[in-house]
């Protein structure tokens, strides 16, 4: 996820961008893939996926499908499938997700569980 040319086709998925000049305080509910380069304070819920960028900062609980931290989270991330946690990346809450990667460097100070992949979840 998010590496070279599949990074590029992710970008090209985005549905919302956070900006890193833009603040942002509510609850963020989206169906698509978010970009967070800014500072973000409430909630953030996507079916998609989240990608926090290096210098974001995000002070809320996460919700995705899947996600790549690569800025300071504090609060508590449910991801339902793969999490990579980028060198740069910081988190202060606990932690759900099905696959986990984290670089050298990272900071993670939460629990941390490991729950079975939930498949997506599809209206008939």
């Amino acid at each position: 996820m998010f590496k070279s040319q599949d990074e590029k086709e992710k970008i090209k998925e985005v549905e919302t961008i956070i900006g890193p000049s833009i603040r942002v305080k509510g609850n963020f509910n989206g169906q698509g893939n978010i970009v967070v380069e800014g500072i973000l304070e409430g909630s953030l819920k996507t079916n998609g996926d989240v990608f926090i960028g290096d210098k974001a900062k995000i002070a809320a609980s996460v919700e995705a499908r899947e996600a790549r931290i690569g800025g300071e989270v504090t609060g508590n991330i449910k991801i339902k499938k793969y999490m990579e946690v980028a060198a740069t990346g910081k988190i202060f809450g606990d932690i759900e997700c099905s696959s986990l990667s984290v670089e050298r460097g990272a900071i993670l100070n939460g629990k941390c569980t490991m729950l079975p992949e939930r498949k997506d979840e599809t209206k008939s």
